[in-house]
């Protein structure tokens, strides 16, 4: 009998490793009835007080690379840093443009602005601090980044970030644009 518990004991944990390993990695955005696929129509602050619609991005015809990221998370700092180096090639190469929406909560949004302007990054960034957008897109912890296509339509999501990454990120805009 105890053995029988063990071999019960053995598969259960077989299983939850399995199912575990299985969602580490960067996805597609499939369609699901707990997965984003749209931008939601929800209005946020930038870092310098205007109101943006984020739905907007979705309808501008451009690509639209969304990052949630917060002035706590050095591996979302990191991946800005080499995305805003990169910014000015995609911008000519796929028509694309970055929006970096922060999830510091209101105790941290006066941070936000002071190390944006210190890095020098060159794209929009909105403050989340209710965390209302970060729920509605199912973010759990940053960084998180999704590409839009020109319709709106969110076609890639990535959670974590290596160095690299934004290479990958780069071989899906070009899908996108050939």
């Amino acid at each position: 009998m105890k053995n029988i518990f063990t071999l019960f004991l053995l598969t259960i944990s077989v299983l939850a490793l399995a199912q575990t390993d299985s969602t580490k990695t960067s996805t597609e955005a499939e369609p699901s009835k707990d997965a984003t696929t749209t931008l939601p129509d929800m209005t946020l602050k930038s870092i310098d007080g205007e109101e943006v619609n984020l739905m907007d991005y979705g309808t501008n015809e451009k690509l639209t690379i969304i990052s949630f990221w917060a002035t706590w998370c050095k591996p979302c700092i990191k991946e800005l840093k080499n995305v805003n180096e990169l910014m000015e090639d995609w911008e000519d190469d796929y028509n694309v443009e970055v929006v970096a929406i922060s999830v510091d909560d209101s105790r941290n949004t006066a941070r936000v602005k002071p190390m944006v302007s210190g890095l020098g990054w060159d794209f929009e960034v909105l403050l989340d601090p209710n965390g209302d957008v970060q729920r509605a897109m199912n973010v759990a912890n940053p960084p998180v980044t999704f590409l839009v296509d020109q319709l709106g339509n969110i076609v890639y999501t990535h959670t974590g970030y290596v160095e690299g990454d934004e290479y990958e990120l780069e071989e899906h805009m070009k899908e996108l644009v050939e």
